[in-house]
């Protein structure tokens, strides 16, 4: 299992938009432009039940997430999601906090479950952090 460095932590704890990869049935690549935070060990994010991102993860869990804070400061994170409905209400509310500075989710459609992936980070390609 990797860890991040603070500093690489820092790139999924700021409100830095970040692109996911899932996926597909059939082996090709689909990114998102997402919401991600970082839980001390883990990268996590928010989606709704039935999305792409939900039914790819659900079928094979493997997934990366990007962030380029700058042209020669980025991070990539690979390793797998799982997916739970616990807390998941809460945590869209926090990530909307965190970017839209809303105290809760603005976006939600009527009858929409939400749900929460949170990231076990198996790899860590990064440029520009010190050490």
């Amino acid at each position: 299992m990797a860890t991040l460095t603070p500093a690489q932590a820092e790139l999924f704890t700021e409100a830095n938009y970040a692109v996911l990869t899932t996926l597909r049935a059939d082996g090709s690549p689909h990114n998102t432009v997402i919401w991600v935070d970082y839980d001390g060990a883990n990268v996590t994010f928010n989606t709704a039940v039935g999305r792409a991102k939900h039914r790819h993860i659900e079928r094979d869990g493997r997934v990366t997430i990007t962030i380029v804070k700058e042209p020669y400061k980025w991070i990539s994170i690979s390793g797998r999601a799982t997916l739970s409905t616990d807390g998941a209400d809460a945590a869209i509310d926090r990530l909307a906090k965190k970017y839209l500075g809303e105290d809760g989710y603005p976006f939600r459609a009527e009858g929409e479950v939400r749900i929460g992936a949170t990231i076990a980070l198996d790899r860590i390609d990064a440029f520009g952090f010190e050490g």
